[in-house]
């Protein structure tokens, strides 16, 4: 069987008390390219979109994003130190008028999260050890951020998805790693849908089923539900 038919998912019950909220989804047969001209067309008009709402407007009025700040106060974490990968994003779209170029699995996760302010991730399931588990971590689990030049040891007391080897794969909802980062070889992805207490689990799901028709729509590929 392929992984995303077989990879498992479970959040603890002391992260889910701290108000995470998510759904976890996993695709294969996917195919990974730079980008897509359809893809593109389609995001300008989707930027432009967002620009206009958010004219005049701050993301730090925005519920979803005060529930990201809140939940990272509870967790004991700064907001200006940990911002949300939604917040940064938006912040980002809205200054420059477009998001950084990476891949097009990455750009189309990355496009989700500034239209719903929910916080997306997508990690290679071949790079993943085993199965995925949300919880809190001991301080002794391995983290590699992205664009960093080595590993290092995880912070304590922070939620974060951490495989079957011991290794942080997100941090929070605020970094990825270099160990599962997705790539134009990437054929299957687990992915994550996250909010807060201020997301209702409708609002959830109706994002990680958009998301899941953008990737089948530019990218192929089969979906299959693990955890809402």
């Amino acid at each position: 069987m392929m992984r995303y038919e077989t990879v498992s998912f479970d959040c603890s019950d002391e992260v889910r008390k701290l108000g995470v909220e998510l759904v976890t989804l996993a695709m294969g047969g996917l195919h990974n390219r730079d980008t897509s001209p359809d893809f593109e067309a389609y995001q300008a008009e989707v930027f432009q979109e967002i620009r206009s709402a958010w004219a005049g407007k701050s993301p730090r009025q925005d519920a979803i994003m005060s529930g990201f700040r809140e939940l990272h106060t509870r967790a004991g974490f700064s907001n200006r130190n940990y911002p949300a990968s939604s917040e940064a994003l938006l912040e980002v779209l809205l200054k420059r008028g477009a998001l950084p170029r990476i891949n097009l699995l990455v750009d189309i996760y990355n496009l989700v999260s500034v239209q719903t302010r929910l916080s997306l991730g997508a990690h290679d399931l071949a790079r993943v050890a085993g199965n995925i588990h949300l919880r809190m971590t001991s301080g002794e689990e391995i983290f590699w951020p992205l664009s960093a030049p080595a590993p290092q040891k995880a912070r304590r007391g922070a939620y974060a998805y951490i495989d079957d080897q011991d290794e942080v794969i997100c941090f929070m909802e605020v970094r990825q790693v270099e160990k599962t980062k997705v790539g134009l070889d990437t054929t299957e992805c687990f992915f994550i849908v996250q909010g807060n207490a201020q997301t209702a689990p409708e609002y959830l799901g109706h994002a990680a089923q958009h998301l899941a028709a953008l990737i089948q729509r530019f990218c192929g590929g089969q979906v299959r539900l693990i955890y809402s």
